[in-house]
């Protein structure tokens, strides 16, 4: 890696410039690098930032100087989905957070007079200073202040995904069964979340030995080996059926397996990212006759002036211990930050700026 100085524009009438102080690194930061998503490269990535803001355009009225904030993503504020508090399912998600640059085109990060691609999730948060919009940036309550901010950044969609599906999308209730397919940062917030819902059982399966054992740890009543017949326990566990099962792993022979264990009226949510190819087969009698459902899951249904602070809350109050999966590295180390994600040393990296 090697570090540019780029020029940032001047803030909008609804835009914020934010000094970032650290950023979480997220499977989809990987996956635009790998090119698996149409983002135009070489771009500046990063989307889970949490800073100071810096300055602020003339109809921003929530965020001041000096604020401490947290980004996520972007919206457009007027289409059917933003207006139902639903910006997650925005129908022009893409523009504002995966074309590299903003929704009208124009570019917010410059090398010399050269263009560079920026914006990302409406941030670009893998730099020291981030142009945010009014819709993306959340300030961080005061009850939080002794809360530094790189512990605060992955709330802004790792973590917010993860509780989100299970508190907001499935809509999770206590007493009943669930099944969390993957215990990465996502699968873990879940696990967390299924918690404070009171599931149970709340079973995670995992490849990765630390994992299951934190899973455990965080308010999971099962962890088993996803290499020695999870599906058979889990049938054996909940002879009735998963009232619920969350797949973040992204792989069509557990999500098609985890479909086949819901009980009547179960709900199935996937928030792993398939192969744009990939395709899923389910049995119709089984789908429409059970009254079952299968959700695909964006950020958690998350409306983020509400559910952030929120998860906040259940933080400071010793619900949602999400810190415990923190990895922290200075923002040049950045390389060794992804590797120890990638290779599961690390649950939840986070780059700290200099």
């Amino acid at each position: 890696m090697t570090l540019e100085t780029l020029r940032l524009d001047d803030p909008r009438d609804d835009e914020v410039l934010v000094r970032i102080v650290g950023s979480g690194i997220c499977h989809t930061d990987l996956a635009v690098r790998d090119q698996q998503l149409p983002t135009p490269m070489p771009v500046v990535l990063g989307h889970e930032g949490a800073g100071i803001v810096e300055a602020v355009g003339a109809d921003v009225t929530h965020v001041k100087p000096g604020d401490r904030v947290l980004m996520s993503f972007n919206s457009c504020g007027t289409c059917p989905c933003c207006h139902d508090h639903a910006p997650t399912y925005c129908y022009n998600f893409f523009p504002h957070n995966f074309a590299g640059a903003r929704a009208d085109g124009s570019f917010t990060l410059h090398a010399g007079e050269e263009p560079v691609h920026g914006n990302f999730f409406g941030q670009s948060s893998f730099a020291t200073y981030a142009l945010a919009t009014a819709r993306n940036v959340v300030r961080v309550p005061d009850s939080a202040g002794a809360v530094p901010l790189e512990r605060l950044a992955p709330l802004g969609c790792g973590m917010m995904t993860g509780a989100g599906a299970v508190l907001r999308s499935m809509k999770v209730q206590a007493g009943m069964p669930i099944a969390i397919f993957g215990a990465g940062a996502v699968g873990l917030a879940a696990v967390m979340a299924a918690k404070i819902a009171g599931a149970d059982p709340i079973i995670a399966v995992d490849l990765h030995e630390n994992r299951r054992a934190l899973a455990l740890e965080l308010g999971a009543t099962h962890a088993l080996d996803g290499r020695d017949d999870p599906f058979g326990k889990i049938a054996a566990l909940c002879p009735q059926g998963l009232a619920y099962a969350f797949d973040n792993t992204g792989l069509g022979s557990i999500i098609e397996s985890a479909f086949n264990l819901l009980a009547p009226r179960g709900v199935l949510g996937i928030v792993g990212a398939s192969d744009p190819t990939a395709m899923l087969t389910f049995n119709e009698t089984a789908f429409m006759g059970g009254g079952r459902t299968v959700k695909g899951i964006l950020g958690g249904d998350s409306d983020l002036f509400g559910f952030l602070p929120e998860l906040i809350e259940h933080h400071l109050a010793g619900r949602f211990p999400y810190d415990r999966l923190i990895g922290v590295f200075p923002f040049e180390q950045i390389n060794e930050a992804i590797e120890a994600g990638e290779s599961g040393a690390v649950v939840k990296p986070v780059v700290v700026m200099g």
